[in-house]
C-alpha cells in the first residue's frame, strides 16, 4: 500500500460538515503546510466519514464525545475531547488486541480509566472498533488483515484531526498510539506502514513474530508434565527458598521444566500455575490444526522423532478418548440459583492485554446454552479437549473444551452457538484430547531459521534441528494475520516499548527481539527513536486490581509515563529515561539490583526480616523489617508505601510520607506472629514523575517479599 500525502481527502474533510454545533472549516481557513500538515493516507476504503452522536458528558471528567463510522465499511470510531482549556495538542489512541467495540473504555474508572488519563494528560482520546469484528485477521479468514491491524485505526486517527481542528483551531495534533498484546502487533505494524498518521507509539507486552502458538504449546507441555509438581516448584523459586527447584523431579520432569524455561517462560512466575489456562490458544488452536493437519491426525502418533511415536508413560496417562452423551443442556437463565453460575461468570472482554481473545471465542447470550450436562466424564482433565459430536443433528460438529469440567458440566460460550442450536438431550459426544496432547510439542517442530536463540535448544552441534521439522513455520502467519504485515523494527517517528519480567503470555525476551530489529534498521541511531523498558513484577494483564496483589503491580503507571515521555521527547525534544539494562540469558531476562543500575522508571525494593530474605523465629518474637527503596535518578519521588504483614493482600498498614519523599527512602518496623507457620510480608510502593500524592495516574510501583518461619 502506497504511503502518499491524501491532499485530496483531507480537502474534502475539511469542507465536510459535522453535526451538532460543529462548524465547518474551510480550506482557506486552515492552511496545512509545513511541519503542520496533516498528512493521510491514500486509502479507498475509508473515503467518506460521518458523525452520528455529538454531546458533552461529564463522566467521567467533562469532555465532548463524538462517535461515528466511514460510510461502506464496518469501522467506528469513539473521540473524547476535553475542553479547550485542558487541551494540549496531542491524542492518545488505544489499540485493542483485537477488533472490538468502539466503546470498551468507557466505564472505567482510577488507573484503569483512559479516558480521564487521556484529559489529565492534555489530549484527546481515541478508540475505534478495529473495522468490525469480520475484519478479525486469523490464518484462513477471507479478509484483507491490514484493515483491522493498522488501516481502521489510521483512518480514525486522521478524520479526529480535522474535529480537533474545528474545536481547537488548525495546528496539527500531535499522535501517539498504544496497545498491548495483540494490540503490540498492532500498534507497531501501524507504525512501520503509515506515514505521518502517528508521531509515536508505545507498544507493551509485545511479542515476536514466533511466538504463536509456541508460548501456548511449550506452556502446556510444561503443566502436564510438571503438573503435581509445580506448587514445589513454585515455593523453591521464591523469596527465602532453600530447595532447588528440580529437587524430586523425574528425567522427564526435569527436561520439560528445563525446555520452558530456555523457552522463555520467567522462572519468577510459577507461582500463577493454578491460574493458566488455553487463554488465547483457545481463540488460535482451531488455526492450528487447519495450517498443518497432516501433524495432528498422522505424523505426530506414527513417526520417530515426534512425542507421540513412542510415548512416555505421562503422554499415555494423560491421554482421553471417552464416549459419552448429553444429559441436559443449560443456559445461564438456567443456572441463575445453581452452583453453575460462578463458573459461568467468566467475564466479557474488556479490550485489555490480557482477555480480548475472549471476543475471539465470544461469550454466551443469557438465553442461549451455555454448559451441557454430561452423562459421564474422564478421570482426566479436558482442558482443551475436542468434543466430538457422534449423533444427531449436530453429528460431525466439533466443540472445544476451553474450561475444566465443573462436576459433569461442560461450560462452553457463544463461539459454540452452530453446535449447540442443534444439539439435543441423548446426542452421544466424544471427548478426545490426543489433538491437544500433540500440540503440546509442536514448538520443537517450528525451529526457524536464526533470529531465535531461545530455539537453540533444539538444534544439534551443527545447528541442525533435532527434530523433524514441519512444511510450515506458523508463527510469522499468525502475526500477519494480527499485525497485517511481520515487524521489521522500521518505523517511523519515536517508540517505548515496555515488557514485563513476570509475563507468562509473551515471554520477556521478546522485547528484547524487537529491539534487535529496531537496531538493525537505526544502527547507532537507536537511542534517538527507540526505547525499552522492563518493569519487574508485572505480568501480562493491563488492570489495576492484581490477582496475586502480593506478588505482582500493575504496570498501568509505567504506560501512562510512557506515554507522557513520549509526548514530550517529540514534541520538546525531552530525552526519556534510557533503555533498562538487561542481558538475556537461556531464555530469561535479568537486570541489576541497583535502580540506576538498572535504569528504566521503576523503584527498586531491598527488603530484609532480621537481615536476611529468610528469617526463622519462635511465635511472638519480633522480626526487624528493613527496608530500602530507591527511584532511578530523575524519574520521580516516592509517593506511596504500605505492608502487607499477613500475606492477605490487603496493603493494610500505609506508611506515613512527608508531601514528597524523594528518590529514596529508608523504613524500619517490626512484627511478631501469633501462630506456627511460613509468612510472606510484602512492602509495595509507588512513584510519581511530579511527586503527585493525589493522582490516580502515572504511579510506577513495585514490591519486595520476605519469608519468615515461625516455629
Amino acid at each position: 500500500m502506497s504511503l502518499v500525502a491524501w491532499r485530496s481527502a483531507l480537502l474534502w474533510l475539511l469542507l465536510s460538515p459535522l453535526p451538532g454545533n460543529s462548524v465547518p472549516v474551510a480550506a482557506s481557513e486552515c492552511e496545512v503546510t509545513g511541519t503542520i500538515e496533516v498528512a493521510m493516507q491514500e486509502d479507498p476504503l475509508f473515503t467518506k466519514a460521518y458523525v452520528d452522536l455529538d454531546e458533552w458528558r461529564s463522566e467521567p471528567v467533562r469532555h465532548r464525545y463524538v462517535h461515528g463510522g466511514f460510510e461502506g465499511t464496518e469501522t467506528r470510531f469513539s473521540y473524547y475531547f476535553p475542553p479547550k482549556d485542558q487541551y494540549r495538542g496531542r491524542f492518545f489512541q488505544y489499540i485493542t488486541p483485537v477488533p472490538m467495540s468502539e466503546l470498551v473504555s468507557q466505564g472505567s474508572s482510577g488507573e484503569d480509566d483512559k479516558i480521564g488519563f487521556s484529559i489529565d494528560s492534555g489530549a484527546y482520546f481515541i478508540e475505534t472498533n478495529g473495522g468490525g469484528r469480520s475484519q478479525t485477521g486469523k490464518p484462513g479468514a477471507n479478509v484483507d488483515p491490514t484493515i483491522s491491524a493498522y488501516r481502521a485505526n489510521a483512518a480514525a486517527a486522521q478524520y479526529s484531526r480535522i474535529v480537533a481542528a474545528q474545536m481547537y483551531g488548525c495546528q496539527r495534533p500531535y499522535g501517539y498510539a498504544f496497545g498491548g498484546s495483540g494490540g503490540a502487533y498492532r500498534t507497531a505494524g501501524g507504525m512501520e506502514n503509515t506515514e505521518g498518521v502517528w508521531d509515536g507509539a508505545v507498544p507493551y507486552v509485545i511479542g515476536s513474530p514466533m511466538a504463536i502458538p509456541n508460548v501456548f504449546t511449550v506452556r502446556s507441555y510444561a503443566l502436564r508434565v510438571l503438573k503435581h509438581k509445580l506448587p514445589g516448584i513454585a515455593d523453591a523459586l521464591d523469596v527465602g527458598s532453600q530447595t532447588d527447584p528440580y529437587a524430586g523431579l523425574t528425567d522427564e520432569e526435569a527436561a520439560a521444566f528445563t525446555e520452558v524455561t530456555k523457552m522463555g517462560f520467567p522462572l519468577a512466575a510459577w507461582y500463577v500455575h493454578d491460574r493458566l489456562d488455553l487463554h488465547g490458544f483457545a481463540a488460535l488452536f482451531a488455526g492450528v490444526l487447519m495450517a498443518d493437519p497432516g501433524y495432528f491426525s498422522e505424523d505426530f502418533w506414527s513417526k520417530a522423532g515426534y512425542e507421540g511415536f513412542e510415548p512416555p508413560l505421562s503422554l499415555k496417562a494423560a491421554s482421553i478418548t471417552h464416549r459419552t452423551s448429553v444429559k441436559s443442556l443449560v443456559t445461564a437463565e438456567d443456572a441463575e440459583q445453581s452452583g453453575l453460575k460462578r463458573a459461568m461468570q467468566g467475564g466479557s472482554s474488556k479490550g485489555l492485554a490480557d482477555d480480548a481473545f475472549k471476543d475471539m471465542i465470544g461469550d454466551a447470550s443469557y438465553k442461549q446454552p451455555m454448559a451441557i450436562e454430561l452423562a459421564s466424564v474422564p478421570d482426566n482433565e479436558i482442558l482443551g479437549s475436542d468434543i466430538f459430536v457422534r449423533s444427531g443433528a449436530a453429528s460431525g460438529q466439533t466443540l472445544l473444551a476451553t474450561r475444566e469440567l465443573v462436576g459433569n458440566y461442560l461450560l462452553v460460550g457463544d463461539e459454540a452457538s452452530a453446535v449447540l442450536a442443534q444439539l439435543k438431550v441423548g446426542d452421544e459426544v466424544e471427548i478426545n484430547n490426543l489433538n491437544f496432547l500433540a500440540s503440546q510439542t509442536y514448538h520443537r517442530h517450528q525451529v526457524p531459521a536464526e533470529g531465535y536463540p531461545v530455539w537453540d535448544q533444539f538444534r544439534d552441534g551443527e545447528g541442525k534441528p533435532l527434530y523433524p521439522q514441519r512444511p510450515l513455520i506458523l508463527g510469522p502467519l499468525f502475526t500477519m494475520a494480527a499485525a497485517g504485515t511481520v515487524p521489521t523494527g522500521d518505523f517511523k517517528g519515536k517508540m517505548i516499548v515496555l515488557s514485563n519480567l513476570h509475563d507468562t503470555e509473551a515471554y520477556p525476551w521478546q522485547g528484547d527481539w524487537y529491539r534487535r530489529q529496531v537496531e538493525t534498521r537505526f544502527g547507532a541511531d537507536t537511542n534517538t527513536h527507540f526505547r525499552l523498558w522492563y518493569t519487574d513484577r508485572a505480568n501480562h494483564g493491563d488492570r489495576g486490581q492484581q490477582l496475586e496483589p502480593t506478588r505482582t503491580v500493575s504496570y498501568l503507571g509505567v504506560l501512562q509515563q510512557a506515554l507522557r515521555d513520549l509526548s514530550a521527547w517529540v514534541e520538546k525534544g525531552v530525552e526519556p529515561p534510557a533503555t533498562t539494562n538487561y542481558e538475556v540469558v537461556d531464555g530469561q531476562v535479568k537486570m541489576p539490583a541497583d535502580a540506576n543500575a538498572r535504569g528504566g522508571i521503576q523503584p527498586v525494593i531491598r527488603l530484609d526480616a532480621n537481615g536476611s530474605k529468610r528469617a526463622e523465629v519462635a511465635v511472638g518474637e519480633p522480626v526487624t523489617l528493613l527496608a530500602s527503596i530507591e527511584v532511578p535518578r530523575g524519574t520521580g519521588q516516592i509517593v506511596e508505601a504500605a505492608w502487607d504483614l499477613d500475606g492477605s493482600g490487603g496493603f493494610s498498614v500505609p506508611v506515613a510520607l512527608n508531601k514528597a519523599a524523594g528518590e529514596t527512602l529508608t523504613l524500619k518496623t517490626q512484627h511478631s506472629f501469633s501462630a506456627p507457620g511460613t509468612y510472606f510480608v510484602t512492602l509495595k510502593v509507588a512513584s510519581q514523575r511530579e511527586g503527585d500524592t493525589n493522582t490516580p495516574f502515572a504511579l510506577v510501583r513495585n514490591l519486595e517479599r520476605v519469608r519468615v518461619v515461625v516455629e
